[in-house]
């Protein structure tokens, strides 16, 4: 699979291949934070097929959360793209919505951290809902 995408304004461009080693909806409280309020849905590609093609991106990681994951978005339009995880060195998470074409995501597989959801969120009823993360 070869999926392309950007930020909201284009000065970010990205390209992934290979297949997905991951599709999953996130209802993290730091994931309702760069929401807005919403869950994530991600996709997992391999870092090896991956490569920006177009700018550079800004990326934030809190310091007083031991093993914090790197976020990484566009200083520009401030458009989330991607997730860096520490002990995740061999696959980059891109945002589904930042996809040239979202469709490509299918559905995700699980979801994720649902002890975090608030009482908005539509709970999905046709995969595994893992209180954490699905491989901790």
């Amino acid at each position: 699979m070869r999926v392309e995408g950007g930020c909201y304004c284009g000065a970010i461009r990205y390209e992934a291949e290979g297949e997905p080693m991951m599709k999953a909806e996130c209802f993290c409280r730091e994931c309702q934070y760069i929401t807005g309020g919403s869950n994530v849905l991600a996709m997992a590609m391999p870092i090896e097929g991956f490569a920006l093609t177009k700018g550079t991106v800004k990326g934030f990681a809190r310091d007083d959360i031991e093993h914090a994951v790197t976020r990484e978005f566009c200083g520009n339009c401030g458009t989330h793209l991607f997730t860096r995880a520490p002990g995740f060195a061999h696959g980059v998470i891109i945002k589904v919505g930042s996809l040239d074409d979202p469709s490509v995501f299918g559905k995700a597989e699980s979801a994720n951290y649902v002890c975090d959801a608030q009482p908005f969120h539509r709970l999905p009823a046709d995969m595994p809902l893992n209180q954490k993360w699905m491989h901790s």
